[in-house]
């Protein structure tokens, strides 16, 4: 007998507790009481069945009540919704509500509080489905066979993955509307009268409205076009304008510029660096790594290098990494710091998943999805740079088309926009005859009214029209700039 008890006592100790966290259930309730405008923050994806306490389910529920009734949720008056003898905790509900209250600390991580009360839901649904899946393996009446208590577990799983998010599932039409407005509303009030976020390049913006949430902007070009200089001065116009404001509810927001991430595949950091540098300072890179540079030139990089720690633009450097690898580094970079934008350089230096290996035009479909699905999930633009197949030089005209993308299908279906650079200098360059010639004098006057000029193809735009920008190119500090309108260049430069 003593031996059976303390089995019973051994297996009780062993038990072990459904994940849950009454102190952070406490205090997003007490935050909620504190500033009613911080329900908003987590009324989205949380419900009261996700609170594991029962009084915890119940006072959740009759807060969002009141507060959607437009009244003010506080102790005093929730109280009134509780039986006058009802306990929670061994004290009366006012003396509880009023704890929760005097307990809060902070109303700015009620939205983490939120997830993490939404996780140990989905975790202890989790639970409860294994345990069935098991009990039924055990148990399982003859008129169900294995692959019929399969299904049953995969449906199960189904529709916990579907609800299994903060913004998964339907919304009405009318939500969609209202945030369609809100976007229309900020970007009626945003300098520029942009929709996105900045590139920086005016024209740019005019033909895209800005970088906008969630898309996928692939910016494709053949070696020696700038692509990576074009994506980097966007990265870094973006970084360096960021400012934030402080919201009713506590939550801080992004109104400009913004937190970019940088997925340097084929540079290094310090490459990286060297080139901003470079073009905010109009030192030449190549001065700066030979050290060719006089004392007023140093104080430059001095003056510019202070400023530059500030900027919120984080690089990864790492080398051939995976599309798996490269989105959990985005979602965690997105959860520590935030995150307004991403570029990745390039598509072709990422690996997909050891399955598709050997097979590129899978890899790359895989890659390109994933991408775009890490977009939609971050709510940011993700500019991927792209190379272009050798068929561009073949042809006489070198303009690139999106048939010239490699592996170019999955790319073509999955961006939102694909953007082209394209430097006819270059080529030009390239064509230069035997000096003295009548050939040679044309080819000059072409190479002057070529020289500094880029151009920025929009061959895809989903929500806009396509079109070519015209772009200042200055090679030795890799910086692209609007090009000088007519009517804003000096009269002694128009002569």
């Amino acid at each position: 007998m003593k031996g059976t008890v303390q089995k019973l006592e051994k297996a009780s100790e062993t038990m072990r507790v459904v994940p849950h966290n009454a102190e952070a259930e406490r205090q997003l309730l007490g935050a909620i009481m504190v500033n009613n405008e911080t329900y908003y923050r987590v009324s989205e994806f949380l419900e009261a069945r996700h609170f594991f306490l029962a009084p915890h389910k119940d006072i959740y529920d009759k807060c969002g009540a009141l507060i959607k009734a437009g009244k003010v949720a506080t102790p005093i008056t929730l109280k009134t919704f509780f039986p006058a003898d009802e306990k929670i905790a061994d004290l009366s509900a006012t003396q509880y509500l009023l704890r929760l209250v005097g307990d809060a600390t902070s109303v700015i991580n009620v939205e983490d509080y939120g997830k993490t009360i939404y996780d140990l839901a989905t975790r202890r649904n989790l639970i409860t489905i294994g345990e069935d899946m098991v009990n039924i393996a055990y148990d399982a009446p003859i008129d169900m066979p294995p692959s019929s208590q399969i299904d049953d577990a995969e449906r199960r799983l189904f529709e916990l993955a579907e609800t299994g998010k903060s913004d998964g599932g339907f919304q009405d039409f009318g939500s969609a509307l209202t945030q369609t407005i809100e976007m229309a509303a900020a970007a009626y009030q945003r300098e520029g009268a942009l929709s996105g976020i900045s590139t920086g390049l005016r024209d740019l913006d005019k033909l895209m409205g800005g970088l906008q949430s969630s898309d996928l902007v692939v910016l494709a070009g053949r070696p020696a076009m700038g692509k990576t200089s074009l994506a980097t001065n966007i990265a870094y116009n973006i970084a360096q304008n960021f400012q934030t404001e402080e919201m009713p509810d506590g939550a801080v927001q992004t109104v400009n510029g913004g937190v970019v991430g940088f997925f340097s595949l084929e540079m290094s950091a310090e490459q990286l660096a060297t080139r901003i540098i470079s073009e905010q300072t109009e030192i030449s890179s190549s001065k700066i790594r030979r050290g060719d540079i006089n004392e007023a030139d140093f104080e430059k990089l001095v003056a510019a290098t202070q400023h530059m720690q500030h900027v919120p633009l984080h690089v990864d450097q790492t080398g051939g990494i995976s599309i798996a690898s490269l989105v959990s580094k985005a979602r965690r970079l997105k959860r520590q710091k935030g995150l307004d934008m991403l570029v990745v350089d390039y598509i072709q230096l990422l690996t997909g998943s050891s399955k598709n290996q050997g097979n590129r035009v899978q890899e790359i479909t895989e890659i390109t999805t994933g991408l775009k699905a890490l977009a939609k999930e971050l709510n940011v633009p993700i500019i991927a740079l792209s190379q272009l197949s050798r068929q561009v030089e073949n042809r006489d005209d070198k303009r690139p088309q999106m048939s010239d993308l490699r592996e170019s299908g999955s790319i073509e279906q999955d961006a939102d926009v694909i953007m082209f650079v394209y430097r006819e200098e270059y080529y030009m360059g390239k064509k230069e005859p035997p000096e003295g010639t009548p050939e040679y004098e044309e080819w000059k006057i072409q190479m002057e009214q070529l020289r500094g000029k880029a151009e920025v193809i929009i061959a895809k735009q989903r929500h806009g029209p396509t079109g070519i920008v015209d772009l200042q190119f200055q090679g030795e500090f890799t910086r692209f700039s609007d090009l000088a309108e007519d009517a804003h260049i000096p009269d002694r430069m128009m002569e």
